[in-house]
């Protein structure tokens, strides 16, 4: 990875973010309202059989996105990311109007949620890395900072209003009317992407025999040898494991166990997502901080100081404000580990490198929101917040250590 002179970055602060970026990123907005609503809509049906049933229709969504996105990565670097997405906005669509069909006809039906689930996990598996490679396609140099920031924003006013959407429509409508609306959503988002793709491409040498395992787990080695991605996704695993399951898990259980209302269990969970919110628009609109590794670590070690707040807390005064440490630290740190990591990706590895991180952000998790669980039933939620700022502390001390995410700069690699 290149590095770029502070003088540099300096001077290109205020260089706008390119107007293909907020056309594409229109689209990301309603598309990720779509798939919000379809994931809601499908779990909320889904639980008329039970949880392990709903468990089992999330399963189904993320193991074969798990198992195939060092593949997805490979293919988008070699046949075109604008390819892959637009091929898989258009496959989703049509899959979102043969499940709205079949509702129609069959009613909701298990092994209807069971094949829809299995073909989202399969085509996300392809998209995520595409996608996750655009503000990189999009935008150069230091706005590339604010762009991922600016998509940030987006991601988490669709996850506010995502659910509560799907959640009145299937009420109202039902999932046929959810999965319909959704298909319009992929319809757009493809259109779009027609529209903004490149007319002309280098072309691309066929793979020699036997390369395409090969090419799937070459985004591997290239993180593992560049010692900014390799510390950055280290980090991105650690977070993944014990700072995501804080809001989505550990936060429900403690208000449960120390007889807080569902309420205030919802402010905390809100606070948190607002805080990121906050630091991400700070970031768009101000640019980011010049050393993003040290703001990384930095906002690292704020959301686990946080996180012990929220042990601590003795009312709901103090715990809002401890979450409100959490969103803040959660947001410096996304605000500038996800640039620095996909500015640092070499051009021919874009999605590969995707791939990996959200490799690092899927497995650790899948391992942790159970080891957490069951903490918190053996002993309570605050001893697994506890163990979880224990160990974002060890990681962000780390961090801390790495020569590398010291000295590293927004310069994009070649």
């Amino acid at each position: 990875m290149s590095l770029s002179s502070e003088p540099a970055v300096a001077e290109s602060r205020h260089k706008p973010i390119p107007r293909r970026y907020w056309i594409w990123l229109g689209g990301v907005t309603l598309s990720l309202l779509g798939s919000q609503m379809m994931a809601f809509g499908m779990t909320w049906v889904a639980a008329v059989w039970g949880g392990a049933f709903a468990g089992a229709v999330l399963t189904a969504v993320n193991l074969p996105r798990v198992a195939l996105l060092l593949f997805g990565g490979a293919l988008a670097d070699r046949v075109g990311a604008w390819r892959v997405m637009i091929t898989s906005d258009f496959a989703m669509a049509g899959a979102a109007l043969v499940l709205g069909s079949a509702v129609l006809v069959l009613g909701v039906q298990p092994y209807l949620l069971l094949g829809i689930a299995l073909v989202i996990g399969i085509l996300d598996a392809f998209y995520l890395p595409s996608s996750g490679s655009m503000p990189r396609r999009l935008v150069t140099g230091e706005p590339l900072a604010r762009a991922m920031s600016a998509r940030q924003v987006v991601g988490q006013l669709a996850t506010f209003a995502g659910p509560s959407a799907g959640g009145l429509l299937v009420a109202t409508a039902g999932l046929a009317t959810v999965a319909f609306v959704n298909a319009g959503t992929y319809v757009v988002m493809a259109v779009i992407l027609v529209g903004l793709r490149p007319r002309s491409a280098p072309p691309t040498p066929p793979p020699p025999a036997g390369a395409g395992v090969r090419s799937a787990v070459d985004g591997l080695r290239v993180a593992w040898s560049d010692p900014v991605l390799r510390s950055a996704l280290g980090l991105i695993a650690a977070t993944a494991a014990f700072l995501l399951p804080v809001s989505g898990l550990l936060i429900p259980l403690l208000a449960t166990q120390r007889g807080w209302n569902a309420d205030l269990g919802g402010v905390l969970a809100a606070t948190i997502a607002l805080g990121v919110v906050a630091v991400a628009v700070t970031v768009t609109t101000a640019g980011p901080i010049r050393r993003p590794g040290l703001a990384a670590v930095g906002g690292l070690a704020l959301a686990a100081a946080g996180v012990l707040g929220l042990v601590a807390a003795p009312a709901a005064a103090a715990a809002i404000t401890a979450a409100a440490v959490v969103g803040i630290g959660s947001g410096l740190f996304t605000a500038h580990v996800g640039p620095l990591i996909l500015g640092g990706a070499p051009s021919t590895h874009l999605a590969r490198v995707q791939s990996v991180l959200v490799l690092a952000q899927s497995l650790p998790l899948l391992l942790t929101n159970n080891a957490l669980g069951s903490v918190s039933d053996l002993f309570d939620a605050g001893v697994a917040l506890t163990a979880c700022a224990a160990f974002l502390l060890v990681a962000a001390t780390l961090g801390a250590r790495s020569p590398a995410l010291r000295r590293a700069t927004l310069a994009i690699a070649r």
